[in-house]
């Protein structure tokens, strides 16, 4: 690791933890893992962390009801460490915070990570940012409460240890978690299986809606505002319909939309062999992994995935 913890909390009064806009699993894993850690190990330090709206199914990690979705005018922290974010934009609301510290520190493991930050540790090929966060730690100080967290972050970020970055390092350091006496399975069921009857209901209405293209060799749906409206459906309800499109047999790309806004939309790219995504995320302004990525687009839903299509066929058919 090139940060060293108490090196960097050394003489700092109050620390900022944030994480991107639309947490996922790795985000609210490595944030609250830790922010449990910092409470736990460093009393003295005032640490407060700022995310967008949690999905209900992570609430169960411990502390979840003290993190704080809006800022305080004026409020300075001595620093601030971003942690999953691809970029400061992502932060979104808490980016003034970022911006106002004193310091700044960066975790994250996206490839399109351009080490923004005073300090940084930012390591592509690692599974997760809470396997980073897990290094940061000292092992025999990690709670059970902090193990949760970050137990769940790394096994969201790997699919449940069946993505390519799950090394053999992530594996150890999964166990060594285990060994915190934390319930890993029932981790997995509640917050990376189970779905509430709204998402199943949306899943399967992007899977039937779904078309192939580019030779049958990419899948592609989305949905709109109105099917949100309907469904009563939140943005963490879209979570895991993307992987569910990669898992068609003989798709080298999967592709899925949803509408934020009116025309605009939230779109996420999986691939498997043939195509880097993070390189077509960061053509449209966006960042992610080699096999995971996305960005926000403009304009209709022929637009966005036209658009896409293309950069995604200049890879298929060698063109770059």
């Amino acid at each position: 690791m090139n940060i060293s913890l108490s090196e960097l909390l050394n003489g700092k009064k109050s620390v900022a933890l944030g994480g991107h806009i639309r947490p996922d699993g790795d985000c609210v894993g490595s944030c609250m893992g830790l922010y449990l850690y910092l409470r736990e190990q460093y009393p003295q330090i005032e640490t407060d962390v700022y995310l967008e709206y949690i999905p209900q199914s992570y609430r169960f990690i411990r502390n979840t009801e003290d993190v704080r979705s809006e800022i305080r005018q004026g409020q300075v922290y001595d620093l601030f460490i971003c942690l999953d974010c691809g970029d400061e934009e992502r932060l979104g609301f808490s980016a003034p915070l970022f911006a106002d510290a004193l310091q700044t520190c960066c975790i994250d493991h996206h490839a399109s990570n351009r080490s923004f930050a005073d300090y940084n540790e930012i390591v592509a090929d690692a599974s997760s940012t809470s396997e980073l966060v897990y290094h940061l730690l000292d092992k025999e100080k990690i709670s059970r409460s902090c193990a949760e967290a970050l137990y769940m972050g790394i096994a969201h970020d790997t699919g449940v240890f069946r993505y390519s970055c799950t090394r053999p390092e992530t594996m150890e350091a999964a166990a060594e978690l285990l060994r915190k006496g934390i319930n890993g399975s029932e981790i997995i069921e509640k917050t990376f299986y189970e779905k509430t009857y709204v998402q199943n209901q949306l899943l399967g209405l992007a899977l039937l809606e779904s078309i192939l293209i580019l030779d049958k060799r990419c899948i592609v749906t989305w949905i709109t505002k109105k099917n949100m409206a309907f469904f009563k459906a939140l943005p963490s309800d879209m979570d895991g319909i993307v992987n569910q499109l990669k898992q068609t047999k003989d798709m080298e790309v999967a592709l899925f939309l949803y509408e934020t806004e009116t025309q605009l939309f939230k779109v996420s790219l999986r691939s498997r062999d043939k195509v880097d995504v993070s390189k077509i995320a960061t053509y449209f302004g966006g960042g992610g992994h080699v096999r995971a990525a996305g960005f926000t687009m403009a304009g209709t839903v022929h637009d966005v995935v036209n658009n896409v299509s293309h950069q995604i066929a200049l890879q298929l058919d060698g063109a770059c």
